[in-house]
C-alpha cells in the first residue's frame, strides 16, 4: 500500500494541499568524526518484543545489553536507559557505525539518534467556574487520592503550593521514589531525575516544572501575587491531588530521559500524566511521547501534553496522537493593565506586569525607536540605540526581530529611555502578554502600534505616558485564542481534529522557585507566564478531577467529556475571537474552551478502547512492524477490519472531501452516563459547501452505560473553492447538550 503524502499549509491566507515532508525534531547529538573515529551519541533502540515474559528486571537488562558493543574494561557504560513499560527497546551510546550494524542484527526494529524536545512556555480556577465548597470541585472531591505525574524541569519541595496541609495519605499503591534529602510529603509524594550526566535531586533552577505543578495541582496558598499584582487564593485546579515531578529537562528535553520518565511513571502507578513539551510534528511511531502515551493509556493512564507554541500558522502542532488530549492556549478575564496615554488624548489597551507605584502622569516625549530606518533599531535590539536620542523619553519598540519582550526593554533602560511601549507584530495581532518589564513598559496589540505611530508621526512633539492600573477581572472577550498557540490540522492524521481543547494558557499565575527575583529587585514566590506549557497542567488537573469523581472512566471516556462540554462562545456569549480579532476557527480552538464543571456531567460519551487503534493505525498505511511498535504487540493489517481515519470513535468529524470524490458515511457509538432513560435529537450546523444527513433521527436509552451507534453521511457540492469550513453536529436531550465538532476539508 502506497503512503499517503499530502500536507495541508498556509499560503496567501488559506490552506492547500502539497506533498508532505515529514518535519523531524533534529537529533540531540550528531556523530562528530574525531581522529578519524565517530564519537558516541545517544540513540534510541527498538526490539522486536520477545515471546514470554522476563521474571525479573535484571533479565530484561541483560537481554537488552547483549545487543550493545563489546567495551573495553573500564570504559563507561554504553546503556543510558532500559525501558521495561512503555516501549521494549533501551538508549545507549553509540557510534554512527555501531548503531548502523546494530540495525541488521536479528531482533532489531529500528534505531535512531534521540531527539531534543523543547519546552511550551490564581484566577484562572475561578474563570473556569471552580470554586471552594461548591459545585465541580466539591463533587470531585478537589482530586482527592488521584495522581498526577509531571514532566518537565524538575520542582520546588519546600513552596507552600507543595505543602501538604489537607492532604490525604500516600495511595497504597504508590510505587515510586523521593530524591529529595529531606523526603518528600503527602502532596509531593515523588520526585526523581532522568537528566544525564545530572546528579543530585531534581530541584528546579528554570522554574518551569515548578509552574506546571502547581498549576495542576497545588495546593491553596493564600496571598499569592506577582509583585502585588492579581492578588488572591492560589491553587492548582485539583488542589488535593497529590504530584510526582519527573525531571527530564535540563540543556532541552531528551527524548531517551522523556522515554524513561514515562517508563517509570506508569510503573510508579500515576493517574495522569502532564507533559508540557514537544517537538514538531513526527508520525507516531517515531514519536515517544506517543508511543510512551500509548502503553499509559493501555494501562488507564490519561495523557495531557502542550500542543506548541508555534502558531498562528496552520499544521504547526505538536503531540499529534489521538490518545493525547492535545491542549492550545488561551487567555483568561484577568489582565495586569498598563495603559499607554498619548499626547491627542487617546488611550489604548496594554499590559504588563510591572506595574511602578511613582511613574509620572505627566506627558514625556515620545519617539519611535526605528526612526532612523534601521531594523534593529526598529526592533530594539541590544547595542541598537546607542546613536538614538532615546534619554527620559517613552519609546515605542517592535515585537520581533528574535529579541525577547524583556530584551527590548532593557536595551531603552540602558540607554537612558524612560518608558516602553512595545507593538506587536502583525502576525501576533492583538494578543499580548504580562511580562516583569525592566522598566516602566506597555505591551500592546499590532493595530494600537499602527495608531501610535501614525500620531508620532503626525506631530513634532509626540508625547506620552503610561497608566499603570493593576489587576482588572471582567474582560468580556475572553477567552481568547492567543496569537503563539500552535493550529491544526494534524499533519500526521488528517480524519483526527487537533488541536483536542483549548484551556487558559497566557499571563497565569503559579508557583515559582523562592529565589526568584525580577530585575527591579522585588522578589516573589510567584511568576507569571505564557505558554501552551501553561494551557497543558491546566487540563491536567481538570482530567484528575473528572478521574476521582469518575473511577470507572477509561482515558478516552474522560476526553470525549472535556470535548463534548466545551464552550464555544466567550464571557460576553459571542464567538471566541483569535488573534486577529474575529473568529477563531476550529484549527484554533478544537472542540472548543474547557468547561470543567459540565465535564462532570456529559449525558453521553465516545469511549475508545486500547485496541481499537489498531484498525486505525493500519489505516494510515503503517506497516505491521510500525503498528507493533505503537502498541507493543505483533500486528498483521492484512487481517484487521482497516478503517479510514475518521471512522476512529473519536467525538470529533474531520473528513477530507475531494472534488471529484463521492459521499462518505460515519458511525459513531456513544455511551449513556446520564440518567438510565434518555432520549436525545439532533441539531447540526452544516458546513459550508458540504451536505450532511445524520440517521437515526432519535436515539433511545433505557439504561446507565447502555451504548447505541449513529451514521452521519457526508457529501461535497460543487464549485467548492474554501480550503476548508466548519460545523457541529449537536445531540440534544431535556437534560444535556453533546457537541461533536465537523471539519470539512477540501482536497
Amino acid at each position: 500500500m502506497k503512503r499517503r503524502s499530502t500536507k495541508l499549509v498556509p499560503e496567501m491566507g488559506a490552506i492547500c494541499l502539497v506533498n508532505l515532508v515529514f518535519m523531524f525534531i533534529v537529533p540531540l547529538a550528531v556523530a562528530s568524526k574525531e581522529n578519524g573515529k565517530s564519537s558516541l551519541s545517544t540513540y534510541i533502540v527498538h526490539l522486536k518484543k520477545p515471546k514470554g515474559v522476563f521474571a525479573q528486571a535484571v533479565d530484561l537488562d541483560g537481554w537488552y545489553r547483549s545487543f550493545l558493543p563489546v567495551t573495553i574494561p573500564g570504559q563507561r557504560t554504553r546503556m543510558v536507559f532500559s525501558y521495561r513499560n512503555v516501549v521494549t527497546g533501551f538508549a545507549a551510546k553509540l557510534t554512527a557505525e555501531e548503531a548502523e550494524a546494530m540495525k541488521r542484527k536479528e531482533g532489531i526494529k529500528s534505531v535512531w539518534p534521540e531527539k531534543v524536545y523543547s519546552l511550551h512556555t490564581t484566577h484562572s480556577p475561578d474563570f473556569m467556574g471552580l470554586q471552594q465548597s461548591l459545585g465541580f470541585w466539591n463533587q470531585s472531591n478537589y482530586g482527592r487520592g488521584v495522581i498526577i505525574g509531571v514532566l518537565d524541569t524538575g520542582i520546588t519541595p519546600g513552596h507552600p503550593s507543595f505543602s501538604d496541609e489537607g492532604m490525604p495519605p500516600q495511595p497504597a499503591k504508590w510505587k515510586g521514589k523521593c530524591e529529595f534529602e529531606g523526603g518528600c510529603n503527602n502532596k509531593l509524594i515523588g520526585a526523581r531525575s532522568f537528566v544525564e550526566g545530572e546528579v543530585g535531586p531534581p530541584a528546579d533552577e528554570e522554574g518551569h516544572g515548578t509552574h506546571t505543578a502547581s498549576t495542576a495541582g497545588g495546593n491553596f496558598v493564600k496571598g499569592a501575587n506577582v509583585f502585588g499584582n492579581a492578588n488572591g487564593t492560589a491553587s492548582g485546579m485539583a488542589p488535593l491531588a497529590h504530584l510526582a515531578m519527573y525531571k527530564v529537562c535540563g540543556a532541552g528535553c531528551s527524548e531517551s530521559a522523556i522515554l524513561a520518565a514515562m517508563d517509570a511513571a506508569v510503573e510508579d502507578g500515576v493517574d495522569v500524566l502532564s507533559l508540557s513539551l514537544g517537538g514538531g510534528s513526527i508520525p507516531f511511531y517515531m514519536d515517544s511521547i506517543a508511543l510512551g502515551a500509548f502503553t499509559a493509556i493501555q494501562k488507564g493512564v490519561f495523557v495531557s501534553c502542550s500542543a506548541g507554541n508555534e502558531g498562528p500558522s496552520y499544521g504547526t502542532l505538536s503531540n499529534e496522537a489521538p490518545w493525547i488530549l492535545t491542549v492550545g492556549a488561551s487567555t483568561i478575564d484577568r489582565s495586569i493593565a498598563a495603559v499607554p496615554k498619548l499626547g491627542n488624548g487617546l488611550t489604548f489597551d496594554g499590559e504588563s506586569l510591572y506595574q511602578p507605584n511613582d511613574f509620572p502622569s505627566t506627558l514625556l516625549p515620545l519617539v519611535y525607536s526605528g526612526a532612523n530606518g534601521k531594523a534593529a533599531s526598529a526592533f530594539c535590539a541590544p547595542g541598537s540605540l546607542k546613536d538614538v536620542d532615546v534619554k527620559g523619553k517613552v519609546v515605542l519598540c517592535e515585537r520581533g526581530g528574535d529579541i525577547g519582550r524583556i530584551d527590548k526593554g532593557q536595551e531603552v533602560k540602558d540607554n537612558g529611555g524612560a518608558a516602553m511601549i512595545l507593538m506587536n507584530d502583525k502576525l501576533n495581532g492583538f494578543s499580548t502578554i504580562a511580562d516583569p518589564h525592566v522598566l516602566p513598559a506597555t505591551h500592546v496589540g499590532y493595530e494600537t502600534g499602527l495608531s501610535i505611530q501614525k500620531y508620532i508621526n503626525s506631530t513634532m512633539n509626540a508625547t506620552a505616558t503610561i497608566i499603570f492600573k493593576g489587576t482588572v477581572l471582567g474582560k468580556q472577550t475572553a477567552p481568547e485564542v492567543t496569537s503563539f498557540s500552535s493550529r491544526g490540522p494534524s499533519l500526521q492524521s488528517f480524519g483526527i481534529l487537533k488541536p483536542d481543547i483549548i484551556g487558559p494558557g497566557v499571563s497565569i499565575l503559579a508557583a515559582w522557585p523562592v529565589s526568584v527575583e525580577n530585575k527591579t529587585n522585588t522578589n516573589s514566590t510567584f511568576n507569571m507566564i505564557s505558554g501552551t506549557s501553561m494551557s497543558c497542567p491546566h487540563l491536567s488537573g481538570i482530567a484528575a478531577l473528572l478521574k476521582s469523581s469518575h473511577p470507572d472512566w477509561s482515558p478516552a471516556a474522560i476526553k470525549s467529556a472535556i470535548m463534548t462540554t466545551a464552550s464555544l462562545v466567550n464571557l460576553g456569549g459571542n464567538p471566541i475571537v483569535d488573534e486577529t480579532n474575529t473568529t477563531a476557527d476550529i484549527f484554533a480552538t478544537g472542540a472548543g474552551h474547557v468547561n470543567p464543571s459540565k465535564a462532570n456531567d456529559p449525558g453521553l460519551i465516545y469511549d475508545i478502547q486500547p485496541d481499537d487503534y489498531i484498525p486505525y493505525l493500519c489505516g494510515l498505511n503503517y506497516t505491521d512492524e510500525e503498528v507493533g511498535t505503537i502498541v507493543q504487540q505483533t500486528v498483521n493489517c492484512s487481517s484487521e477490519s482497516i478503517i479510514a481515519e475518521a471512522e476512529l470513535n473519536y467525538p470529533s468529524f474531520s473528513i477530507l472531501l475531494a472534488e471529484s470524490g463521492g459521499s462518505q458515511t460515519y458511525t459513531r457509538t456513544v455511551m449513556n452516563v446520564g440518567p438510565a432513560s434518555s432520549s436525545y435529537t439532533y441539531e447540526v450546523f452544516v458546513p459550508t459547501g458540504v451536505d450532511v444527513s445524520v440517521k437515526p433521527e432519535e436515539i433511545v436509552f433505557t439504561d446507565v452505560n447502555q451504548k447505541q451507534t449513529y451514521s452521519v453521511t457526508f457529501s461535497r457540492q460543487k464549485n467548492i473553492s474554501l480550503p476548508f469550513s466548519q460545523g457541529l453536529l449537536k445531540w440534544v436531550s431535556a437534560q444535556h447538550d453533546v457537541n461533536t465538532p465537523i471539519v470539512a476539508i477540501f482536497e
